[in-house]
């Protein structure tokens, strides 16, 4: 039986070959799952992270014009925006499955939720793809294809360690010994109610 945790990792790897087919953060995204399956949203997480890994690229390049870099730092903070809403998005997957489970009194909650853990394991899946690049790089040096399968041998291992931590914590919701409590990420920068340059502006 497959665990959510490697189920999940599957879309990932797949959005991510997906996007490097043409390899532009400006490419449409073209999401082979229907909206009512958990992988449509798996996938669109994940492309919205390998977009702003490569954004992430691009700004720091330094030759960049000035006014290009703001407005690619302007949608790195809209795509960060996105990914936490769809970290909540899919921790309300995650609270409507786990609905009906009768908590145990002495259960005990996590540091983060499910949704936090599979967030870190996208962005996991992404380190993964590039520093096997990186390891593969023929006209690289030698030292440096070493030293990045040292990486990633390490980040592998890694993988396999979240997919055992991400599952007992689902095993542990779906059994009653852990609950799940999400808290509504506050992000204040954004917002023109709380962020002072923003409404020092305003007036």
């Amino acid at each position: 039986m497959t665990m959510f945790s490697q189920f999940a990792f599957s879309v990932f790897e797949q959005s991510i070959a997906d996007y490097h087919v043409y390899d532009n953060v400006y490419q449409p995204v073209n999401n082979p799952y229907t909206k009512d399956k958990i992988e449509h949203l798996l996938y669109a997480k994940n492309w919205v992270d390998t977009v702003q890994w490569h954004f992430e690229d691009i700004i720091r390049d330094p030759q960049i014009d000035p006014v290009a870099a703001l407005d690619l730092k302007r949608k790195i903070d809209a795509s960060n925006q996105v990914r936490t809403d769809m970290v909540e998005y899919i921790d309300s997957y995650f609270l409507q499955k786990y609905s009906s489970v009768s908590v145990k009194s002495e259960a005990k909650i996590n540091t983060e939720s499910p949704a936090w853990a599979i967030d870190r394991l996208s962005i996991l899946a992404l380190k993964i793809y590039h520093m096997s690049e990186e390891a593969n790089r023929i006209e690289a040096s030698a030292e440096h294809r070493v030293k990045c399968q040292e990486k990633l041998n390490i980040l592998l291992e890694q993988k396999s360690d979240m997919f055992s931590s991400i599952d007992q914590l689902l095993k542990d919701i779906e059994s009653g010994d852990k609950f799940m409590k999400v808290y509504k990420q506050m992000k204040m920068y954004n917002d023109e109610e709380l962020n002072p340059v923003l409404y020092q502006n305003k007036k």
